[in-house]
């Protein structure tokens, strides 16, 4: 059977792989998408970003959370909720994002293939699908298979009372008690959404604080909130062994000898590459222990026609991300230097609740590297937009340069915050100073006034220091 020939052939349609198949058939070439699921998205549209957020979405509209503050804590939309209304939203956004993404790729004329990638020689791949065998080839291979969740023989995952990320909707009812192990962004997203449904939860981290790459002032103001929606933290404590009682419930027993039970236990603790299938070996390719493949600047790997993006490369594993790692490999693959990006001005978006969002710099990073910088704050209290939603308890935090007044970094938390950082993100990017901010005019009301009364918090002390 002959190999049919393509310029350039995509392992994976998430994020990361859709936008590297649009990018190369805007450039005339010829592409096909290898997935091995029955339907396009990836682990982003299917069991991760878009199932999570969406959860999100519907705790915060079904609890009434975003208005207690108005119509008082016992504020709620429906009385009881249940994992079925939780799912019934999930599953109608999918089936959109699959039509959306499908729509696109035939759009623009890319053969997408379901079934199974596994490398035959650096440019030939076997596929091996539910009914069907067929063999692809070509000189520029680009894999974007993105993650699973990790697994450990002490954590028995059974599906119904210990699960994973994947398996969240598998609950058979919401649990009056979850056990959380793993205090990364999934964990703690989901460790939000169970709290304000009402569920008592507990968090197991072995690190002395959650969410260690932000902002420390943003995560302990994150914490408090948690703390406040009676969420027990667990930090500087590792997980032993898990334990199913007869009863139904779960045990997690750390090794500092303490026990945690609970209905229900949701194992979050990091994600390994999806790389099982693929025969890395075949192609010289190496993965490290986490199936992790190592990349250079342009998202080549060791083997110079084959790239990898998204996910499966590790840190950020952000979606957003992920799509503009795909654009780039798409471009350096057809040796298109011209197409440039930078990472330094990348947004963050933590879907917690309160969500997170920032660019730039921490004060612990700039402390580290001893540049002078000043903070200004500004409190959605302040701003009459903040009154008028109900969030009074969110905050927007800029960092600049105490010399030259350009923006370092924002950081944001509180409703609408991964919208709200665009802004600062823009300034950022054109090289803006925090002056900008001062001589704007921002619609009112609106929580971008909260910009310009951090602004003015932030010049004001740094006039104080100046006057002393």
């Amino acid at each position: 059977m002959s190999a049919a020939k393509y310029d350039l052939i995509v392992i994976g349609s998430g994020p990361s792989g859709q936008r590297a198949a649009v990018a190369a058939s805007k450039l005339k070439k010829r592409v096909a998408v290898i997935e091995s699921r029955s339907v396009v998205g990836g682990v982003c549209v299917n069991t991760g970003t878009i199932p999570s957020k969406t959860m999100r979405e519907a705790v915060l509209h079904l609890s009434g959370y975003n208005y207690r503050t108005v119509y008082g804590m016992n504020y709620r939309v429906k009385e009881k909720i249940t994992i079925d209304d939780l799912a019934f939203r999930v599953q109608g956004v999918i089936k959109t994002e699959i039509d959306v993404t499908e729509a696109q790729l035939s759009r623009n004329g890319i053969d997408v293939i379901h079934g199974i990638a596994s490398f035959v020689d650096p440019q030939t791949l076997h596929i091996t699908g539910s009914d069907t065998e067929s063999t692809l080839q070509s000189e520029r291979i680009i894999i974007a298979v993105g993650t699973k969740p990790a697994t450990s023989d002490r954590v028995p995952i059974n599906g119904k009372t210990i699960v994973n990320s994947d398996l969240i909707m598998n609950l058979p009812k919401l649990p009056r008690t979850l056990i959380v192990v793993g205090g990364g962004v999934i964990g703690v997203e989901y460790a939000c959404m169970f709290a304000i449904l009402g569920v008592r939860v507990t968090v197991i981290e072995k690190r002395g604080r959650l969410l260690e790459f932000a902002d420390q002032e943003i995560i302990e103001t994150l914490s408090y909130h948690l703390r406040d929606s009676r969420v027990t933290m667990r930090l500087g404590e590792e997980l032993d062994s898990v334990e199913e009682l007869a009863d139904g419930t779960v045990v997690a027993n750390l090794k500092s000898q303490k026990k945690v039970s609970g209905d229900a236990l949701l194992y979050a603790v990091g994600r390994q590459g999806n790389i099982d299938d693929l025969n890395l070996d075949a192609a010289g390719i190496h993965a490290d222990a986490r199936g992790r493949i190592p990349v250079d600047e342009h998202f080549r790997t060791n083997v110079p026609s084959i790239f990898a993006v998204g996910d499966v490369i590790g840190f950020p594993s952000l979606a957003s991300v992920s799509m503009e790692q795909g654009r780039i490999a798409a471009a350096r693959a057809f040796n298109d230097m011209n197409t440039i990006s930078n990472p330094s001005f990348y947004p963050y978006g933590i879907y917690t609740i309160p969500e997170i969002s920032f660019i730039g710099k921490t004060e612990e990073q700039l402390t580290e590297e001893d540049v002078p910088y000043e903070v200004g704050m500004a409190y959605y209290r302040e701003v009459a937009r903040g009154q008028i939603r109900g969030d009074t308890t969110g905050r927007l935090k800029l960092i600049f340069h105490r010399d030259t007044r350009k923006i370092l970094g924002v950081h944001i938390i509180g409703e609408g915050a991964s919208e709200l950082v665009h802004i600062g993100q823009v300034v950022m990017t054109l090289g803006g100073t925090v002056d900008y901010f001062i001589e704007t005019v921002f619609n009112y009301p609106t929580l971008a006034e909260c910009y310009k009364v951090a602004a003015f918090n932030g010049v004001g002390r740094l006039h104080r220091y100046q006057n002393d």
